[in-house]
């Protein structure tokens, strides 16, 4: 969206790691922990810090990873022939852990997903990736009293890493979207700030329905706090433009008070 700055990395460069641990958190979510030597290059921002995550293709016997730094990496990705050239997803920390050198990282698992799921449920120590940091997408540019967060399953580490980094005075409210009400994690939440789940499973919803719709609908009656909004929605992309839409044209929220990061779309897979 015009106007939307990211917080940037102060390095940027692709460094090696390997799957440390594996473990189904949940009904639909797998974290893979990540880690090693390489590790040590990555630098915790905290907020919604999110990754470029390189993986092997089945046919690789090895990982390929650019050694470009800056935004040459993807010249030399794209000059990389196919055979050898990795996947890559983007995703964000769901915790990390400088000391130990580890991050965890929260995958949606679907049996028969794409090559990042297929990852996540076939991890095992010693898999090797890549981590390519980009940075923090949430970056209030306004003066504003509460924050409105809204996400899907997909940004649930995202809503966990925000409210881990507001202020202990912060006011606001989470919507966060999820298949089922045991897909809810725990996480540090500031006393002023309300997060609602909301479970598919738990409103008549197939838990593998189109994910947002949900969010959406509660976002629309949901009686939300007076004063100057800052709002940040993430998730699939008819979630994150059908809330601005609602926030700017239904409730009058100035456009410069919504960001928005459409992590993906349903019905169409990544390349």
């Amino acid at each position: 969206m015009a106007g939307f700055q990211m917080v940037k990395p102060s390095v940027v460069q692709v460094v090696a790691a390997e799957v440390v641990a594996s473990q189904r958190v949940s009904p639909s979510i797998v974290r893979v922990t990540v880690g090693g030597e390489g590790v040590e290059h990555f630098s915790p921002m905290g907020f919604d810090q999110w990754f470029r995550l390189f993986l092997p293709r089945d046919e690789q016997e090895s990982l390929r990873l650019p050694t470009a730094t800056s935004g040459l990496w993807y010249v030399q990705y794209l000059a990389t022939p196919k055979a050898r050239r990795p996947w890559v997803r983007n995703y964000t920390v769901r915790d990390a852990r400088p000391a130990d050198r580890e991050i965890d990282i929260d995958f949606v698992a679907h049996e028969d997903g794409g090559p990042a799921s297929a990852f996540a449920l076939g991890a095992s120590a010693g898999h090797p990736v890549g981590i390519l940091d980009q940075g923090v997408g949430y970056n209030p540019r306004v003066p504003h009293d509460w924050t409105l967060l809204v996400a899907d399953e997909t940004g649930l580490p995202a809503v966990a890493g925000i409210c881990a980094s507001l202020p202990d005075d912060a006011r606001g409210v989470a919507i966060v979207e999820l298949p089922h009400a045991a897909d809810a994690q725990e996480f540090r939440v500031p006393a002023g700030v309300e997060l609602r789940w909301v479970a598919r499973d738990e409103h008549g919803s197939d838990p593998h329905a189109v994910p947002g719709r949900l969010a959406l609908d509660v976002l629309k009656r949901a009686d939300l706090p007076s004063g100057d909004v800052y709002a940040y929605v993430v998730g699939e992309s008819s979630l994150v433009t059908g809330a601005r839409r609602h926030l700017v044209n239904d409730r009058g929220v100035p456009k410069a008070h919504v960001d928005f990061i459409g992590y993906w779309r349903h019905g169409r897979a990544a390349a």
